[in-house]
């Protein structure tokens, strides 16, 4: 099992928990809010976790929605948190309802997913070889 050592920076911070676990388990561990932050219609803010993380060289990690907020128009941005970064996980909320919403002390906030980092080298080229997708991009497939 992989273990991801966790430092508390505030007395209210929570480390990050699945809340199902085992062999049907969720593919994300929450994050939860050490400070109370309260977002305008069309604001965004950073709401601090209060948790610093080690990870694993080869492991880093993406925050990413929680549904339930989702669904009130909470989304998460930017949220790609390297293997060498030992800062305090902030989450960047972006109200998109036309109502103000109030994140609470404890409250989950976003998912953490872990991810397992790959170095590639990009290398340029000429043409590439032709796919069915071909070059079609967003709305290519027809739905």
């Amino acid at each position: 099992m992989l273990r991801i050592k966790v430092l508390k920076l505030h007395p209210a911070a929570q480390l990050p928990r699945y809340a199902h676990s085992g062999a049907w388990g969720d593919l994300a561990a929450d994050l939860y809010a050490s400070e109370e932050a309260t977002l305008a219609p069309g604001a965004t803010g950073l709401v601090p976790t209060g948790i610093a993380m080690e990870f694993p060289s080869e492991y880093g990690a993406l925050v990413e929605d929680r549904s339930g907020l989702a669904v009130k128009g909470i989304t998460t941005l930017a949220g790609v948190i390297d293997p060498g970064y030992r800062g305090e996980i902030k989450v960047v909320l972006t109200n998109l309802s036309t109502e103000p919403r109030t994140i609470a002390v404890g409250d989950r906030l976003a998912q953490l997913r872990l991810v397992r980092r790959y170095e590639a080298i990009f290398e340029e080229v000429d043409e590439l070889i032709e796919a069915p997708r071909g070059a079609g991009g967003f709305g290519s497939t027809g739905k």
